[in-house]
């Protein structure tokens, strides 16, 4: 699938380096990935139950260091990080990527330093997203 091979799994070391202190480590593993896959679920699998199984995937993507330099100002704001992406098929076959806008998310808080980042996620998404769809 397009979208997993432009958007790399995650690097524990990135979070361990975090957890270190150690911030310039985290920023070097990064390698200038602005996002990474947490965790990929098969929702469509959960439709078994019903006798017709989807084609849906719900994925986790973000960035712990992204999300450190939202949650040091607004720890509330870990609620939304890492982000959730769906891609699910619809009725004509055709594939839909589904998601809230991090400017979003982040916004509500009313803290700058916070929205500025959500803003950056929000561009940084989108161009996975447009690039798994090319």
């Amino acid at each position: 699938m397009a979208l997993e091979r432009n958007v790399p799994q995650l690097d524990p070391a990135i979070a361990a380096a975090l957890a270190n202190g150690d911030e310039q480590r985290a920023t070097e593993l990064e390698r200038g990935g602005p996002l990474f896959f947490f965790l990929k679920r098969d929702h469509g699998a959960l439709l078994q139950v019903t006798g017709r199984p989807g084609k849906a995937l719900q994925y986790e993507i973000g960035n712990p260091h992204t999300a450190s330099k939202m949650t040091r100002h607004r720890l509330a704001a870990g609620l939304y990080a890492p982000l959730r992406v769906i891609l699910y098929e619809d009725e004509t076959g055709g594939s839909i990527f589904e998601y809230d806008r991090p400017s979003s998310l982040f916004g509500q808080y009313g803290d700058e330093r916070v929205t500025e980042v959500g803003r950056y996620l929000d561009a940084a998404l989108e161009a996975a997203l447009r690039n798994a769809a090319e």
